[in-house]
């Protein structure tokens, strides 16, 4: 029976692998936060289990293509769960054996080197692994879902809704269901996201697809304000992997909330320790002020930002947003504009735009806020860094936009939700980079 996403949920999410992968990239196997979390985080025990079966199988079948590139999708998966992007060069390593052994038709191979491809960021050539999985094999799911991730990153939303449509006819579990709540999340229908995102859960196959499920239906409450549900749910995901990361950085939120800000800020001293991801580095340092009791979680993101300027590579936007607000904000739109050549989503683009508004740029930076909006997505951020532009420009729309963030998620951001209730009750004023600007050619 065909599954319709206007029932199961929309098209896409980054979900799996390539959500987890996001900030990795060449290079980040030397970073030393990501190596720190590499030798502390635990990985999970199916995770470990599944690399050292894939192993012994290629010491026992060398001449199995399939047993190469089943090693590969384990190397990407640990990838994920330790930061480590040196798994990836070890997927590619055992990719390249599968090809040897059958060079054509091997849909196994084609698939895991998408995955690759999106892991780092490349997902021009994730989308042409996809599309040449789902050509070689128009009814296996593993193309699809490779194919749905690379196009939601180069923002063409209806053919990802299309690829996440077919994965959902073909293997209606949590894979499809995830990424399809992102897309009717995205698409400003919050509901029915929740609805998919339920799905999710009750078709996970292993605890920790429960947790990552729960811990988005955490999210999706959290972005409407709804802070008792929230909480429910980033409970059930720790409940289902103790410690799992983003259910941990959910309750810290809601401890925050509530006013228990020393409690917050020690879940996330222990939670970066372990997993030190720029989204949870930043939300420390915007709950704790960006003053000493951040010290630590500040100096871990300033070292992301100089090892990937040094580098090269992927750029998370977590990272840029705090750049642009508590650093350099010329790095921050150094860094989008880089990421803007690899990824087009609305995430992407609402960062590039935040970036060139604290660099001085509001006339270029309303248009890619803008571009932020083309889904409808109700997100309290996108709308309040899109109120803040505008409002800088003096247009008449700011005002509603900053009001629209604070209805949809008052506690959007401990940092910027004071700044926007500021911000209503000031006449616009132009950045001080701007005026510069305009006294400049008027000399």
């Amino acid at each position: 029976m065909r599954r319709p996403i206007a029932v199961a949920g929309g098209a896409v999410a980054v979900a799996g692998c390539v959500a987890g992968l996001l900030y990795l990239g060449p290079g980040t196997e030397n970073h030393p936060v990501a190596a720190v979390a590499a030798r502390a985080a635990a990985v999970p025990d199916a995770v470990g289990l599944a690399v050292g079966t894939a192993r012994r199988r290629t010491e026992r079948y060398p001449d199995d293509p399939t047993g190469w590139s089943g090693l590969a999708r384990a190397e990407v998966e640990q990838a994920r769960v330790t930061l480590d992007a040196g798994r990836l060069d070890a997927a590619d390593e055992a990719l390249r054996r599968s090809l040897a052994l059958r060079r054509k038709d091997n849909y196994a191979a084609v698939t895991g080197q998408g995955l690759v491809a999106n892991a780092r960021h490349e997902f021009a050539d994730g989308r042409e692994f996809g599309l040449r999985a789902t050509r070689m094999a128009p009814d296996r799911a593993d193309g699809y879902a490779v194919l749905a991730d690379a196009e939601i990153q180069l923002g063409d939303y209806p053919a990802a809704r299309s690829a996440v449509q077919r994965l959902l006819d073909i293997a209606p579990a949590g894979a499809a269901y995830s990424r399809a709540a992102y897309d009717l999340e995205t698409n400003g229908r919050p509901e029915d996201a929740a609805i998919a995102l339920q799905r999710a859960v009750e078709s996970a196959g292993t605890a920790e697809e429960r947790a990552f499920a729960e811990a988005r239906s955490g999210d999706l409450a959290w972005n409407e304000g709804a802070v008792d549900r929230a909480e429910r749910h980033f409970r059930r995901a720790v409940d289902a992997v103790p410690e799992y990361p983003y259910g941990q950085a959910g309750l810290a939120k809601v401890h925050a909330v509530r006013g228990e800000t020393a409690k917050a800020l020690d879940m996330y001293r222990r939670l970066v320790a372990r997993t030190p991801l720029p989204q949870f580095l930043a939300e420390a340092v915007e709950l704790g002020g960006g003053g000493d009791r951040v010290r630590g979680e500040k100096a871990a993101l300033d070292a992301q930002v100089r090892l990937l300027r040094a580098s090269g590579g992927p750029v998370d936007p977590h990272l840029a947003l705090y750049v642009a607000d508590h650093g350099e904000p010329e790095v921050a739109v150094e860094l989008m504009r880089g990421e803007w050549k690899r990824a087009r989503s609305v995430i992407v683009a609402d960062a590039l735009g935040w970036a060139l508004h604290r660099a001085g740029c509001d006339a270029e930076a309303v248009g890619y806020a803008r571009q932020a909006a083309r889904t409808g997505w109700g997100n309290a951020l996108f709308r309040y860094h899109r109120g803040a532009i505008e409002h800088t420009l003096g247009l008449p729309e700011g005002d509603r936009h900053l009001r629209e963030a604070l209805t949809l998620n008052p506690h959007f951001s401990p940092y910027h939700a004071p700044l926007a209730t500021r911000m209503l009750k000031q006449q616009p004023q132009q950045h001080p980079r701007q005026k510069n600007r305009q006294q400049n050619r008027k000399n």
